[in-house]
């Protein structure tokens, strides 16, 4: 099969975003590359560029109107007059080799992994779960997913019961399971995302410790010792009445999915019911923790 490619000049701030929309308008894969190791833009005669850090590269069935999505990506402010980009056919490999080949097991904290099903894990005694990246929905690999993971590995779950709202792939739910929690339910308003979990926790070997709800579907008295929501900013205020009474008497909450800059907003939200902890960042996103008072 035939593949065309654009290579967009960003940096490490803005790459995530010029990624998922790249995503929406129908690239079917998206990565980053350091753009001072493979320098491919040339400015023109007598132009000075400040140059981005980071090239974002998005690959498209050959058959794409790519001048459609330079469109579609000016429209949405992600490719100015000052922003580089190139289009290029590329030659046809085995894409889902490459693929696989850049997924490798990840540690989060002292004792877990998340290793994909192809690959060796590299510690048997450790708390293994087993996740291939899908569409979309969270392998780990990105920093708000990240830091709820470590945030997991830190807590004493046995006999625990945890809530994982927004679960997606089912990520923090199975590990919580896997790191001793009794009981794990995972809510989402995405039937695919219910799907998802239920097949990566019958994976993992949890399917029976896992229960699932579409979110208009959830039980109206549920309550968890944890509950953990790694979703968006502004769903997470919207949703402050509902989240923190999922929430048992001494339980605790993990929030992510917030910018830096959105974390004011979110802890105010929530200061109300709970004492917080100091928010932990990285890369420009951030965790939010804290206990019911």
């Amino acid at each position: 099969m035939a593949w065309v490619q654009i290579r967009l000049n960003s940096t490490n701030e803005k790459a995530e975003v010029i990624s998922d929309y790249l995503e929406e308008v129908g690239s079917v894969s998206v990565t980053f590359m350091d753009s001072q190791d493979t320098p491919i833009f040339e400015p023109l005669p007598g132009e000075t560029r400040l140059w981005g850090n980071t090239d974002v590269i998005a690959l498209f069935d050959a058959e794409t109107d790519m001048q459609q999505i330079v469109r579609l990506l000016q429209q949405a402010g992600h490719l100015t007059d000052d922003t580089a980009y190139k289009i290029e056919q590329i030659e046809d490999k085995d894409w889902e080799r490459e693929w696989m080949d850049n997924f490798h097991p990840m540690q989060f904290g002292k004792r877990l992994w998340i290793c994909p099903s192809w690959r060796e894990v590299p510690d048997e005694n450790a708390v293994n779960v087993m996740l291939d990246p899908g569409l979309a929905f969270g392998t780990g690999t990105h920093p708000t997913t990240a830091l709820c993971l470590e945030w997991l590995d830190s807590l004493d779950l046995a006999g625990k019961t945890i809530i994982d709202f927004g679960c997606g792939s089912g990520i923090l739910a199975i590990a919580a399971l896997k790191l001793g929690a009794k009981e794990a339910i995972g809510i989402d308003i995405d039937p695919q995302a219910i799907l998802a979990s239920r097949n990566n926790a019958e994976q993992n070997g949890v399917a029976d410790r896992l229960k699932l709800y579409l979110s208009d579907d959830k039980p109206t008295d549920m309550k968890a010792d944890v509950v953990v929501a790694n979703i968006l900013a502004g769903p997470l205020r919207e949703l402050y009445p509902i989240i923190s009474q999922l929430v048992k008497k001494n339980g605790v909450l993990g929030l992510s999915g917030i910018l830096a800059t959105q974390a004011k907003s979110v802890l105010e939200a929530y200061s109300a019911s709970f004492e917080l902890d100091p928010i932990q960042e990285r890369e420009e996103w951030c965790r939010i923790t804290g206990k019911t008072k």
